[in-house]
């Protein structure tokens, strides 16, 4: 018999800019970590009660690498004892991560679970660290668009779908004031964990 899954609290930190800014050196697993605590004391649950992590990143390299979801119980304040799993859906890797929680809950597989997801470009994608052949040649003589960026996936699509890019411009302009609106009436301040760099 299935039984419901709820979200019981949520946090993030602030969103930093790649390669600049004042997050730019800071360690992966220790956002995760300071995320991951500030969520469950939000919860206001012992944390021993958690069964499993549940974490989603895009880019499983440099220091995102060796299961970060697993790695982040070490860096923070979680029992060592507690499992996790690091998932990679590309840009849905967070969210993917939140609906299998909520499948395991409901399917009676565990209780508690803390999932979510977090990227750190700035320490992924530094020069050097990604080699030359670092793609799979098994791959390409199978589907030579396998390891497409996606900026040029964003073309495809909006060819595909006659997007212009004036309208493009425009959602983006309309994007960046309404997030800005928000930022001034601070709708975003409860979701935000404080954060030293």
């Amino acid at each position: 018999m299935s039984r419901e899954a709820v979200i019981v609290s949520t946090a993030r930190t602030p969103i930093g800019r790649a390669n600049r800014g004042a997050f730019n050196n800071c360690e992966p697993a220790m956002l995760a970590a300071h995320v991951m605590a500030a969520a469950v004391e939000r919860a206001g649950i012992d944390p021993a009660r958690i069964d499993d992590v549940f974490y989603g990143t895009g880019n499983q390299y440099g220091q995102q690498f060796f299961n970060i979801g697993r790695l982040a119980v070490f860096a923070g304040k979680l029992p060592q004892s507690l499992a996790g799993f690091t998932l990679d859906r590309k840009c849905a890797s967070g969210l993917t991560t939140v609906a299998l929680a909520a499948r395991s809950i409901m399917a009676n597989d565990t209780d508690v679970a803390l999932a979510g997801g977090g990227e750190s470009i700035s320490m992924t994608m530094k020069p050097g660290l990604v080699k030359p052949d670092w793609r799979s040649q098994a791959v390409l003589d199978n589907e030579p668009d396998a390891y497409m960026a996606m900026i040029e996936t964003a073309e495809i699509v909006a060819e595909r779908y006659g997007v212009s890019r004036e309208a493009q411009d425009r959602f983006a302009a309309e994007s960046q004031r309404r997030a800005a609106a928000g930022i001034a009436a601070g709708r975003f301040d409860a979701e935000i964990v404080p954060l030293t760099a």
